[in-house]
Protein backbone atom coordinates (compact mmCIF):
# COMPACT_ATOMS: atom_id res chain seq x y z
CA UNK A 1 0.00 0.00 0.00
CA UNK A 2 1.48 3.16 -1.05
CA UNK A 3 2.12 6.19 1.52
CA UNK A 4 -0.72 8.48 1.12
CA UNK A 5 0.47 11.66 -0.27
CA UNK A 6 -1.50 15.08 -0.23
CA UNK A 7 -2.40 16.25 -3.27
CA UNK A 8 -0.96 19.13 -5.20
CA UNK A 9 -2.63 22.25 -5.18
CA UNK A 10 -4.84 22.72 -8.23
CA UNK A 11 -5.01 18.97 -9.13
CA UNK A 12 -8.46 16.62 -8.31
CA UNK A 13 -9.06 16.26 -4.60
CA UNK A 14 -6.47 19.48 -3.90
CA UNK A 15 -7.32 22.55 -2.11
CA UNK A 16 -8.78 24.71 -4.82
CA UNK A 17 -6.96 28.23 -5.19
CA UNK A 18 -8.29 31.72 -4.98
CA UNK A 19 -9.01 33.25 -8.28
CA UNK A 20 -6.32 36.04 -9.08
CA UNK A 21 -8.10 40.31 -9.12
CA UNK A 22 -7.77 40.93 -12.33
CA UNK A 23 -10.31 44.31 -11.59
CA UNK A 24 -13.37 45.50 -9.71
CA UNK A 25 -16.68 45.70 -11.11
CA UNK A 26 -19.79 48.17 -9.54
CA UNK A 27 -22.29 46.44 -7.94
CA UNK A 28 -25.03 48.35 -9.89
CA UNK A 29 -23.76 48.72 -12.99
CA UNK A 30 -20.79 46.11 -13.54
CA UNK A 31 -18.53 47.77 -15.37
CA UNK A 32 -15.64 47.88 -14.22
CA UNK A 33 -14.03 50.63 -11.60
CA UNK A 34 -10.18 51.52 -11.21
CA UNK A 35 -8.80 51.15 -7.59
CA UNK A 36 -7.18 54.61 -6.46
CA UNK A 37 -3.46 54.32 -6.49
CA UNK A 38 -1.41 55.28 -3.52
CA UNK A 39 -0.69 58.56 -5.00
CA UNK A 40 -4.77 59.19 -5.29
CA UNK A 41 -4.82 58.02 -1.66
CA UNK A 42 -2.54 60.23 -0.86
CA UNK A 43 -3.66 63.33 -2.72
CA UNK A 44 -6.85 62.57 -1.29
CA UNK A 45 -5.65 63.19 2.58
CA UNK A 46 -3.70 66.00 1.23
CA UNK A 47 -6.08 67.81 0.02
CA UNK A 48 -8.95 66.76 2.47
CA UNK A 49 -7.11 66.83 6.04
CA UNK A 50 -6.57 69.26 8.19
CA UNK A 51 -3.98 71.36 7.29
CA UNK A 52 -5.62 72.37 4.22
CA UNK A 53 -8.62 72.93 5.46
CA UNK A 54 -6.65 75.20 8.17
CA UNK A 55 -5.38 77.19 5.22
CA UNK A 56 -8.36 78.28 3.56
CA UNK A 57 -10.18 78.53 6.58
CA UNK A 58 -7.77 81.62 7.06
CA UNK A 59 -8.25 82.43 3.31
CA UNK A 60 -11.88 82.42 3.56
CA UNK A 61 -11.13 84.89 7.11
CA UNK A 62 -9.61 87.21 5.19
CA UNK A 63 -11.61 87.85 2.37
CA UNK A 64 -14.13 88.42 4.73
CA UNK A 65 -11.93 90.78 6.39
CA UNK A 66 -11.28 92.44 3.12
CA UNK A 67 -15.25 92.67 2.51
CA UNK A 68 -15.69 94.39 5.76
CA UNK A 69 -12.68 96.55 4.83
CA UNK A 70 -14.15 97.51 1.62
CA UNK A 71 -17.58 98.05 2.83
CA UNK A 72 -16.90 100.49 5.85
CA UNK A 73 -14.10 102.68 3.75
CA UNK A 74 -15.38 106.04 2.94
CA UNK A 75 -14.10 106.15 -0.27
CA UNK A 76 -15.99 102.89 -1.63
CA UNK A 77 -19.11 104.58 -0.10
CA UNK A 78 -18.62 107.30 -1.90
CA UNK A 79 -17.38 105.52 -5.39
CA UNK A 80 -20.82 103.39 -5.07
CA UNK A 81 -22.97 105.73 -5.60
CA UNK A 82 -22.34 106.25 -9.05
CA UNK A 83 -20.99 102.79 -9.72
CA UNK A 84 -23.32 102.28 -12.84
CA UNK A 85 -21.68 105.72 -14.69
CA UNK A 86 -18.01 104.38 -13.87
CA UNK A 87 -17.64 101.06 -12.25
CA UNK A 88 -13.67 101.47 -12.60
CA UNK A 89 -13.91 104.03 -9.36
CA UNK A 90 -15.54 101.60 -7.52
CA UNK A 91 -12.93 98.76 -8.24
CA UNK A 92 -9.90 100.91 -7.17
CA UNK A 93 -11.48 102.08 -4.23
CA UNK A 94 -12.41 98.63 -3.39
CA UNK A 95 -8.48 97.47 -4.14
CA UNK A 96 -6.66 100.50 -2.62
CA UNK A 97 -8.80 100.39 1.00
CA UNK A 98 -7.93 96.23 1.03
CA UNK A 99 -4.49 96.42 -0.84
CA UNK A 100 -3.65 99.48 1.66
CA UNK A 101 -5.19 97.53 4.65
CA UNK A 102 -3.45 94.37 4.68
CA UNK A 103 0.00 95.89 3.39
CA UNK A 104 -0.15 98.07 6.84
CA UNK A 105 -0.90 94.47 8.66
CA UNK A 106 2.14 92.84 6.64
CA UNK A 107 4.18 96.04 7.54
CA UNK A 108 3.31 95.75 10.83
CA UNK A 109 3.93 92.35 11.30
CA UNK A 110 6.43 90.92 9.14
CA UNK A 111 8.68 93.15 7.80
CA UNK A 112 8.42 96.75 7.08
CA UNK A 113 9.82 97.79 3.72
CA UNK A 114 9.72 100.87 4.36
CA UNK A 115 12.40 101.17 6.32
CA UNK A 116 16.01 101.79 4.70
CA UNK A 117 17.69 99.50 7.25
CA UNK A 118 17.39 95.66 7.65
CA UNK A 119 17.61 95.79 11.64
CA UNK A 120 14.59 98.65 11.66
CA UNK A 121 12.82 96.67 8.90
CA UNK A 122 13.03 93.39 10.80
CA UNK A 123 11.16 94.87 14.40
CA UNK A 124 8.25 93.93 13.09
CA UNK A 125 8.72 89.87 13.21
CA UNK A 126 10.06 90.16 16.46
CA UNK A 127 6.99 92.20 17.91
CA UNK A 128 4.87 89.57 15.97
CA UNK A 129 7.13 86.46 18.23
CA UNK A 130 6.96 88.70 20.81
CA UNK A 131 2.87 89.11 21.12
CA UNK A 132 3.03 85.12 20.32
CA UNK A 133 4.80 83.67 22.96
CA UNK A 134 2.07 83.75 25.38
CA UNK A 135 -0.38 82.58 23.08
CA UNK A 136 1.56 79.22 22.18
CA UNK A 137 2.18 78.67 25.86
CA UNK A 138 -1.21 79.12 26.85
CA UNK A 139 -2.30 77.19 23.56
CA UNK A 140 -0.31 74.59 24.21
CA UNK A 141 -1.76 74.18 27.72
CA UNK A 142 -5.47 74.47 26.39
CA UNK A 143 -4.45 72.23 23.36
CA UNK A 144 -2.94 69.41 26.16
CA UNK A 145 -6.54 69.36 27.70
CA UNK A 146 -8.86 68.70 24.62
CA UNK A 147 -6.30 65.75 24.10
CA UNK A 148 -7.53 64.35 26.79
CA UNK A 149 -11.36 65.65 26.50
CA UNK A 150 -10.79 68.14 29.34
CA UNK A 151 -12.20 71.51 27.87
CA UNK A 152 -9.97 73.84 29.76
CA UNK A 153 -11.84 77.07 29.84
CA UNK A 154 -9.83 78.65 32.72
CA UNK A 155 -6.77 79.82 30.83
CA UNK A 156 -7.61 83.17 32.37
CA UNK A 157 -7.79 82.84 36.22
CA UNK A 158 -4.68 80.37 35.77
CA UNK A 159 -2.38 82.95 34.00
CA UNK A 160 -4.10 85.85 36.69
CA UNK A 161 -2.97 83.30 39.65
CA UNK A 162 0.58 83.01 37.89
CA UNK A 163 0.83 86.01 37.75
CA UNK A 164 0.36 87.25 41.26
CA UNK A 165 2.26 84.55 42.58
CA UNK A 166 5.48 85.43 40.22
CA UNK A 167 4.87 88.99 40.36
CA UNK A 168 5.19 89.01 44.26
CA UNK A 169 8.51 87.24 44.13
CA UNK A 170 9.46 89.43 40.99
CA UNK A 171 9.05 92.79 43.00
CA UNK A 172 9.39 91.64 46.37
CA UNK A 173 12.64 89.46 46.93
CA UNK A 174 16.23 89.99 46.41
CA UNK A 175 17.97 87.30 44.72
CA UNK A 176 20.64 87.10 42.50
CA UNK A 177 20.38 87.71 38.65
CA UNK A 178 19.18 84.41 37.28
CA UNK A 179 18.22 82.96 40.67
CA UNK A 180 15.83 85.18 41.00
CA UNK A 181 14.31 84.74 37.90
CA UNK A 182 14.35 80.86 37.83
CA UNK A 183 12.34 80.85 41.25
CA UNK A 184 9.52 83.35 40.08
CA UNK A 185 9.06 80.68 36.84
CA UNK A 186 8.48 78.28 39.13
CA UNK A 187 6.22 79.45 41.45
CA UNK A 188 4.04 81.06 39.01
CA UNK A 189 4.02 77.50 36.92
CA UNK A 190 3.17 75.94 40.48
CA UNK A 191 0.14 78.33 41.17
CA UNK A 192 -1.27 77.97 37.94
CA UNK A 193 -0.64 74.01 38.30
CA UNK A 194 -2.49 73.99 41.45
CA UNK A 195 -5.13 76.11 39.97
CA UNK A 196 -5.89 73.65 37.24
CA UNK A 197 -5.24 70.93 39.42
CA UNK A 198 -8.02 71.99 41.35
CA UNK A 199 -10.59 71.63 38.60
CA UNK A 200 -9.28 68.15 37.76
CA UNK A 201 -9.96 67.10 41.63
CA UNK A 202 -13.28 68.24 41.11
CA UNK A 203 -13.92 66.36 38.51
CA UNK A 204 -11.84 63.11 39.23
CA UNK A 205 -13.87 63.33 42.99
CA UNK A 206 -17.17 64.86 42.31
CA UNK A 207 -17.65 64.27 38.59
CA UNK A 208 -18.02 67.92 37.99
CA UNK A 209 -17.59 69.35 34.83
CA UNK A 210 -14.65 70.94 34.08
CA UNK A 211 -16.07 73.87 31.65
CA UNK A 212 -18.47 75.19 34.78
CA UNK A 213 -15.91 74.96 37.75
CA UNK A 214 -12.53 76.43 35.05
CA UNK A 215 -15.26 79.88 34.05
CA UNK A 216 -16.19 79.89 38.01
CA UNK A 217 -12.42 79.78 39.14
CA UNK A 218 -11.83 82.88 36.29
CA UNK A 219 -13.89 84.91 38.40
CA UNK A 220 -12.61 84.44 42.03
CA UNK A 221 -9.26 84.36 40.65
CA UNK A 222 -9.75 87.98 39.29
CA UNK A 223 -11.86 89.23 42.19
CA UNK A 224 -8.81 87.72 43.89
CA UNK A 225 -6.22 89.46 42.08
CA UNK A 226 -8.12 92.77 41.87
CA UNK A 227 -8.62 92.91 45.66
CA UNK A 228 -4.58 92.11 46.38
CA UNK A 229 -4.00 94.65 43.84
CA UNK A 230 -6.17 97.52 46.30
CA UNK A 231 -4.49 96.02 49.45
CA UNK A 232 -1.70 97.48 51.04
CA UNK A 233 1.40 95.23 52.14
CA UNK A 234 0.04 92.47 49.57
CA UNK A 235 0.00 93.18 45.79
CA UNK A 236 -0.15 97.19 45.92
CA UNK A 237 2.80 99.52 45.43
CA UNK A 238 3.99 101.03 47.93
CA UNK A 239 2.71 104.53 48.12
CA UNK A 240 0.14 104.18 45.49
CA UNK A 241 -3.96 104.36 45.78
CA UNK A 242 -3.81 102.64 42.22
CA UNK A 243 -4.31 99.24 42.28
CA UNK A 244 -1.15 98.22 40.37
CA UNK A 245 1.58 96.32 41.71
CA UNK A 246 5.39 97.73 41.83
CA UNK A 247 7.73 97.25 38.81
CA UNK A 248 9.63 93.67 38.66
CA UNK A 249 13.47 93.99 39.77
CA UNK A 250 16.03 93.53 36.71
CA UNK A 251 17.34 89.96 38.48
CA UNK A 252 13.67 88.18 37.62
CA UNK A 253 12.91 89.97 34.15
CA UNK A 254 13.06 87.77 31.33
CA UNK A 255 16.22 89.11 28.99
CA UNK A 256 16.07 90.27 25.44
CA UNK A 257 17.40 88.40 23.25
CA UNK A 258 18.41 90.25 20.54
CA UNK A 259 19.04 93.43 22.71
CA UNK A 260 16.98 96.27 23.77
CA UNK A 261 16.43 97.40 20.50
CA UNK A 262 14.30 94.54 20.10
CA UNK A 263 11.13 93.24 21.94
CA UNK A 264 11.96 89.20 21.60
CA UNK A 265 12.55 88.00 25.22
CA UNK A 266 13.27 84.99 26.65
CA UNK A 267 9.98 83.90 27.02
CA UNK A 268 9.91 82.65 23.17
CA UNK A 269 13.17 80.23 23.54
CA UNK A 270 10.55 78.59 26.75
CA UNK A 271 7.05 78.21 23.99
CA UNK A 272 10.10 76.38 21.92
CA UNK A 273 10.92 74.37 24.64
CA UNK A 274 7.32 73.89 25.61
CA UNK A 275 6.38 72.85 22.13
CA UNK A 276 8.88 69.71 22.24
CA UNK A 277 7.85 68.68 26.04
CA UNK A 278 4.21 68.56 24.86
CA UNK A 279 5.39 67.02 21.70
CA UNK A 280 7.17 64.03 23.75
CA UNK A 281 4.55 64.12 26.45
CA UNK A 282 1.40 63.10 24.08
CA UNK A 283 3.81 61.19 21.25
CA UNK A 284 6.23 59.27 22.77
CA UNK A 285 4.79 59.10 26.55
CA UNK A 286 2.56 56.26 28.55
CA UNK A 287 1.67 59.41 30.19
CA UNK A 288 0.27 60.59 26.34
CA UNK A 289 -0.92 57.68 25.10
CA UNK A 290 -3.41 57.69 28.71
CA UNK A 291 -3.89 61.30 27.75
CA UNK A 292 -5.15 60.55 24.27
CA UNK A 293 -7.23 57.21 25.29
CA UNK A 294 -9.15 58.97 27.47
CA UNK A 295 -9.73 61.64 25.36
CA UNK A 296 -11.25 59.40 22.70
CA UNK A 297 -13.31 57.29 25.35
CA UNK A 298 -12.87 57.36 28.79
CA UNK A 299 -15.30 54.16 29.09
CA UNK A 300 -12.71 52.30 26.99
CA UNK A 301 -9.88 53.66 29.18
CA UNK A 302 -11.13 52.82 32.21
CA UNK A 303 -11.88 48.84 31.05
CA UNK A 304 -8.54 48.68 29.46
CA UNK A 305 -7.10 49.82 33.40
CA UNK A 306 -6.13 53.47 33.24
CA UNK A 307 -7.06 55.67 35.99
CA UNK A 308 -8.87 57.86 34.66
CA UNK A 309 -9.62 59.90 37.50
CA UNK A 310 -5.63 60.24 37.80
CA UNK A 311 -5.71 61.53 34.43
CA UNK A 312 -7.95 64.23 34.86
CA UNK A 313 -6.02 65.38 37.59
CA UNK A 314 -2.80 64.98 36.41
CA UNK A 315 -4.06 66.53 32.39
CA UNK A 316 -5.47 69.75 34.49
CA UNK A 317 -1.75 69.72 36.54
CA UNK A 318 0.41 70.13 33.59
CA UNK A 319 -2.29 72.25 31.43
CA UNK A 320 -2.46 74.85 34.29
CA UNK A 321 1.25 74.82 34.59
CA UNK A 322 1.69 75.62 31.06
CA UNK A 323 -0.76 78.31 30.95
CA UNK A 324 0.94 79.76 34.07
CA UNK A 325 4.12 79.88 32.37
CA UNK A 326 2.15 81.83 29.66
CA UNK A 327 1.32 84.21 32.51
CA UNK A 328 4.97 84.31 34.32
CA UNK A 329 6.07 85.21 30.31
CA UNK A 330 3.82 88.10 30.15
CA UNK A 331 4.80 89.72 33.77
CA UNK A 332 8.00 88.95 33.35
CA UNK A 333 8.79 89.66 29.77
CA UNK A 334 6.26 91.80 27.95
CA UNK A 335 4.72 93.79 31.08
CA UNK A 336 7.69 94.69 33.50
CA UNK A 337 7.04 97.88 34.98
CA UNK A 338 3.55 96.40 37.18
CA UNK A 339 0.25 94.89 36.47
CA UNK A 340 -3.34 95.44 36.85
CA UNK A 341 -5.89 93.26 36.74
CA UNK A 342 -6.24 93.52 33.16
CA UNK A 343 -2.70 91.93 32.43
CA UNK A 344 -4.06 88.69 31.69
CA UNK A 345 -5.02 90.98 28.06
CA UNK A 346 -7.60 88.32 26.87
CA UNK A 347 -4.76 85.83 26.05
CA UNK A 348 -6.66 82.45 28.27
CA UNK A 349 -8.98 83.03 26.14
CA UNK A 350 -7.30 83.66 22.86
CA UNK A 351 -5.63 80.50 23.60
CA UNK A 352 -8.61 78.39 23.01
CA UNK A 353 -8.82 79.88 19.44
CA UNK A 354 -4.93 79.07 19.14
CA UNK A 355 -5.38 75.42 20.45
CA UNK A 356 -8.34 75.14 18.28
CA UNK A 357 -6.75 76.39 15.03
CA UNK A 358 -3.41 74.24 15.81
CA UNK A 359 -6.01 70.82 15.89
CA UNK A 360 -4.31 70.95 19.88
CA UNK A 361 -1.41 69.25 17.94
CA UNK A 362 1.69 70.56 19.37
CA UNK A 363 3.41 72.12 16.25
CA UNK A 364 0.01 73.40 14.62
CA UNK A 365 -0.54 75.07 17.88
CA UNK A 366 3.12 76.51 17.40
CA UNK A 367 2.02 78.20 14.37
CA UNK A 368 -1.09 79.02 14.51
CA UNK A 369 0.05 81.27 18.21
CA UNK A 370 2.49 83.10 15.26
CA UNK A 371 -0.48 83.76 13.04
CA UNK A 372 -2.70 85.34 15.64
CA UNK A 373 0.71 87.24 17.02
CA UNK A 374 1.24 88.50 13.72
CA UNK A 375 -2.22 89.49 13.68
CA UNK A 376 -2.50 91.32 16.64
CA UNK A 377 0.92 93.05 16.38
CA UNK A 378 -0.12 94.28 12.56
CA UNK A 379 -3.43 95.10 13.99
CA UNK A 380 -1.81 98.53 15.38
CA UNK A 381 -0.23 99.65 11.79
CA UNK A 382 -3.19 98.88 10.15
CA UNK A 383 -5.30 101.27 12.66
CA UNK A 384 -2.35 103.47 12.48
CA UNK A 385 -1.63 103.96 8.77
CA UNK A 386 -5.56 103.06 7.35
CA UNK A 387 -7.73 104.33 10.59
CA UNK A 388 -9.46 100.44 10.38
CA UNK A 389 -10.47 99.63 13.39
CA UNK A 390 -8.61 96.77 15.41
CA UNK A 391 -12.14 95.02 15.38
CA UNK A 392 -11.80 93.85 12.34
CA UNK A 393 -8.81 91.85 13.28
CA UNK A 394 -10.73 90.15 15.71
CA UNK A 395 -13.99 89.36 13.15
CA UNK A 396 -11.25 87.85 11.17
CA UNK A 397 -10.06 85.52 13.45
CA UNK A 398 -13.59 84.43 15.15
CA UNK A 399 -14.19 84.17 11.00
CA UNK A 400 -10.97 81.48 11.01
CA UNK A 401 -12.32 79.41 14.23
CA UNK A 402 -15.96 79.53 12.62
CA UNK A 403 -14.49 77.71 9.18
CA UNK A 404 -11.99 75.41 11.39
CA UNK A 405 -15.22 74.57 13.16
CA UNK A 406 -17.27 73.65 9.61
CA UNK A 407 -14.94 71.22 7.62
CA UNK A 408 -17.67 70.44 5.60
CA UNK A 409 -18.35 73.87 4.12
CA UNK A 410 -14.85 74.24 3.94
CA UNK A 411 -14.83 71.31 1.57
CA UNK A 412 -18.02 72.06 -0.14
CA UNK A 413 -17.03 75.79 -1.17
CA UNK A 414 -13.48 74.41 -2.62
CA UNK A 415 -14.35 70.90 -3.77
CA UNK A 416 -12.41 69.01 -1.48
CA UNK A 417 -12.46 65.35 -1.19
CA UNK A 418 -13.09 63.97 2.54
CA UNK A 419 -10.25 62.48 3.78
CA UNK A 420 -10.30 58.27 4.34
CA UNK A 421 -12.62 57.77 1.27
CA UNK A 422 -9.76 55.74 -0.34
CA UNK A 423 -8.48 53.94 2.18
CA UNK A 424 -11.78 51.88 2.37
CA UNK A 425 -10.83 50.54 -1.34
CA UNK A 426 -7.39 50.45 -1.12
CA UNK A 427 -6.75 46.43 0.13
CA UNK A 428 -8.51 45.95 -3.16
CA UNK A 429 -6.05 47.80 -5.31
CA UNK A 430 -2.87 46.34 -3.86
CA UNK A 431 -4.81 42.70 -4.53
CA UNK A 432 -4.93 43.93 -7.79
CA UNK A 433 -0.93 45.08 -8.35
CA UNK A 434 0.14 41.61 -6.47
CA UNK A 435 0.77 43.11 -3.01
Amino acid sequence: MSDPQIPATGQPGGPTPPAPVTDTRSVATGQKVEPPTRFQVAMNEIMGGSIMISFLSIVLAMLVGALLIAVTDPNVQATAGYFFSRPGDLLNAVWQSVAGAYSSLFQGAIYNFRRPEFADAIKPIMQTLNFATPLIIAGLGIGLGFRAGMFNIGGRGQMLIAIGISGWIGFSFDLPYGIHMIVAIIGGMVGGALWGGLVGLLKARTGAHEVITTIMLNYVAFYLISYLLRTPGALQAPGSNNPKSPGMKETAVFPKLLGDQYALNLGFIFAIIATIVVWWILARSSLGFKFRAVGVNPSAARVAGINVGSVFIWVMVISGALVGLAGVSQILGTVTTGFSSGIDAGIGFDAITVALLGRSKPWGIFWAGILFGALKAGAFSMQAAQGIPIDIVLVVQSMIVLFIAAPPLVRALFRLPTPGVFKKSMPTRLKVEGL
